[in-house]
């Protein structure tokens, strides 16, 4: 197990579930440290006090509030640990709500909670079930790092994970952010499903870093003196290039549907001219008598046999003729 970030208990109403914060992700992403280019000495960042100009460890700095610009008020961590919030060792419970209210862009952090002792094993397994047949997630408050923060609770195969959220008022508003309103042809719309259809998987499970593999054979191929990997080929689009919309979206589709080795033909629909269906055969006319008359394609194909049959029984005709002719020559 990781190493715990935080021990306290879950407050659920009544019931104290001890438990231990540990993180639910990890972080693969490669780090580099600053370098002198001449003699590749390693730059390190000091902290130093302006005053007497000292460099300072870790256990010499303090924290300290700025409230003018030549008056700054401390404040040590034993302040901050004896604060009166409720929330300073639990995660308390505050509400239950469905979990398609919760809005993802507040969820920054993800942890799980572990129990911490045998004793905190049927309470966890208590909310963990309550939480499964609610369809429910609980939304909690909890102190960290020195501040109130709000929590989610939710189910994680057979773990309870504690997500931090951004409180409402952090959330920045996207209201001018957006285009304005634009037109748009049914039939890009139409593609644009389409093309969503044509991506859709199961999960995400599979994908992974591909610029994280590639820097690391980047790095080992420099380590080893071997020649660095090639960039891939293909042509780039040109920055600001505005392409076709519907072309685009053709495209896309045709190369989605490429990938996933299916039927890559596209039907391509232009934007502002409906599709062209195919009309049902309609039954033959009647004249008044009630008769179907024929039609014409018919009649020309038995024109046309009529005249190649006549045409062969006079050329057969003809045959004996010649033949009697060219004895009668021969016999002179």
């Amino acid at each position: 197990m990781p190493r715990p970030l935080w021990t306290g208990a879950i407050s659920f109403g009544l019931v104290t579930i001890p438990i231990k914060v540990v993180s639910a992700t990890e972080n693969h992403s490669i780090s580099f440290h600053q370098y002198h280019r001449e003699d590749m000495g390693r730059i390190r960042t000091r902290k130093v006090c302006e005053l007497d100009g000292e460099v300072l460890t870790q256990e010499e700095i303090g924290k300290g509030y700025e409230i003018a610009k030549d008056r700054t008020v401390p404040v040590t961590d034993e302040e901050l640990d004896r604060m009166p919030l409720p929330t300073a060792k639990a995660i308390e419970i505050v509400a239950f709500v469905d979990a398609d209210s919760i809005d993802p862009v507040r969820i920054s952090d993800s942890y799980y909670l572990a129990v911490d002792g045998q004793v905190a094993a049927k309470p966890y397994t208590l909310l963990r079930r309550a939480l499964e047949r609610s369809d429910k997630v609980a939304v909690a408050k909890f102190a960290w790092h020195n501040r109130e923060r709000l929590g989610l609770l939710r189910v994680r195969d057979d773990a309870i994970v504690l997500h931090s959220m951004r409180w409402p008022d952090e959330i920045r508003s996207p209201e001018s952010l957006a285009p304005r309103e634009t037109e748009l042809d049914e039939d890009e719309i139409e593609r644009a499903v389409q093309l969503t259809d044509s991506m859709a998987l199961d999960g995400i499970s599979g994908f992974r870093d591909r610029y994280r593999e590639a820097l690391e054979e980047l790095i080992a191929a420099k380590s080893e003196g071997k020649p660095l990997p090639a960039a891939p080929g293909g042509e780039e689009e040109e920055p600001g290039k505005v392409m076709d919309l519907m072309a685009a979206l053709n495209a896309s589709v045709k190369a989605a549907k490429e990938t996933r080795g299916e039927d890559a033909t596209v039907h391509e629909m232009t934007p502002g001219k409906p599709r062209t269906r195919k009309k049902a055969a309609s039954a033959p006319r009647k004249t008044a008598a009630g008769k179907t008359p024929a039609r014409k394609t018919s009649a020309r194909k038995t024109a046309a046999k009529k005249t190649a049959s006549a045409s062969g029984k006079s050329a057969a005709k003809k045959q004996p003729a010649r033949k009697t002719a060219a004895r009668k020559r021969t016999a002179s």
